[in-house]
């Protein structure tokens, strides 16, 4: 196999009719995607197709005529809607053989256990008659490449773990391996709370000029907006100097830089858990609205959380009972989101030491939200307030959303 001469198309296809209906979220279409951007490799499309053997013939020899490579995603296990390695055979009008060297493999996979090996798992070494096998250290399906209408495919399992192994371990070297001397590109990312993505545009793009092979990107995921720069690595100077700037102008909105998460406010979570173990302090939460996600984003980031409680009523005395868990539970901060009132979105918000207690209403002006993303919200709202307190900043940002109500 030669080496490509122009940057290749490479595109993805997964399989299975859980990831085309929606059953299961192809948290592997989107990892792939990542890591070649990573390394400066661009995929041009992702493909999903159900376990239907003529649907997936026809889309392997269609797909192998418009892309250079192609990494295929699932149907390798040992059932009857498993059906990946038999369509690719029959695209390309040949037919499967056993691979001995992989059923002494999975052979050794079920004895090592104590188990004996199910007919059924024989199926997982039949193989196209031109596929070259690829190991998977981890598992019983083996992945395999070959070539369609001079296009190399890689299929691989869609189990996450095998699937991550097989691309990183053997599949990424070889596409790095066949492509042309190229400029790697950069990406910088930073997030912001507090203004709109059309906002942040309109400003960034009228103060700053950007060059044609220099993008700016922004992601809006309520309440939160990253802004991403992307450009090849031969124009790092010039995009130092741009990011400088675009981080000036959104100095007053700004969380974090660079990718902390790709869960949005669990991000700022472990930002705040982060400065807390830095500071020595540790944190008791109780919230009401929110619901228990600060608690347990806070909680999943390792943060020193000596209680989290939800709290189902209005508090009459929100400062009293802050000041209870603080001396109840030896907690240095207290950070509490309670006394929502629906009917015009307001909420207290309170950050108590042994000090002090700070305490805040505030009404949220935003369009409606679902539960899920209001919970979201007020999250990121309470967490960006904790995190302006232990950097020593104004505890309310500024926030086109957020109204102080005293």
């Amino acid at each position: 196999m030669n080496q490509i001469s122009k940057m290749p198309k490479i595109e993805m296809i997964s399989t299975g009719d859980e990831v085309l209906y929606g059953q299961i979220i192809d948290t592997n279409a989107t990892w792939l995607s990542q890591l070649l951007f990573e390394e400066g490799i661009t995929i041009t499309s992702r493909y999903t197709v159900g376990d239907n053997l003529e649907q997936l013939i026809h889309t392997f020899k269609q797909r192998s005529l418009v892309n250079d490579i192609i990494i295929i995603n699932g149907g390798l296990g040992p059932t009857s809607d498993d059906l990946t390695a038999e369509a690719a055979a029959k695209a390309n009008n040949e037919s499967l053989t056993l691979n001995h060297d992989w059923l002494l493999k999975i052979e050794h996979y079920f004895t090592s256990r104590g188990k004996t090996m199910p007919s059924s798992n024989i199926k997982q070494a039949m193989l196209p008659e031109s596929a070259s096998l690829i190991d998977n250290p981890i598992g019983t399906a083996c992945g395999f490449k070959m070539e369609i209408n001079n296009c190399l495919l890689f299929f691989t399992p869609g189990v996450p773990s095998e699937f991550k192994e097989m691309v990183q371990n053997s599949i990424l070297l070889e596409i790095t391996q066949r492509l042309p001397p190229f400029d790697k590109k950069l990406c910088y990312r930073l997030t912001t709370m507090g203004r709109t993505e059309s906002d942040l545009a309109t400003e960034i793009e009228a103060k700053i000029d950007i060059p044609d092979d220099i993008i700016i990107g922004y992601r809006a995921a309520m309440p939160m907006i990253e802004l991403k720069l992307t450009g090849p690595e031969s124009q790092k100077d010039k995009m130092d100097e741009l990011w400088s700037k675009i981080k000036v102008i959104v100095s007053s909105n700004f969380l974090f830089e660079g990718v902390l998460s790709q869960q949005d406010t669990f991000g700022l979570a472990q930002l705040v858990s982060r400065l807390l173990l830095d500071k020595n302090l540790t944190i008791a939460v109780i919230e009401q609205q929110s619901a228990g996600i600060v608690g347990s984003q806070l909680f999943e980031s390792a943060a020193p959380l000596v209680k989290s409680e939800i709290l189902p009523l209005l508090l009459e005395d929100p400062k009293s009972y802050c000041l209870q868990i603080l001396k109840h539970n030896h907690a240095d901060i207290v950070l509490g989101l309670v006394n929502f009132r629906e009917k015009n979105s307001e909420f207290t918000l309170l950050i108590a030491t042994s000090k002090q207690v700070w305490q805040c209403n505030l009404k949220y002006t935003g369009r409606l939200q679902n539960r899920q993303t209001e919970r979201k919200i007020f999250c990121a709202i309470a967490l960006d307030a904790l995190r302006r307190y232990l950097l020593n900043m104004p505890i309310i940002g500024p926030n086109v959303w957020l109204e102080v109500i005293a």
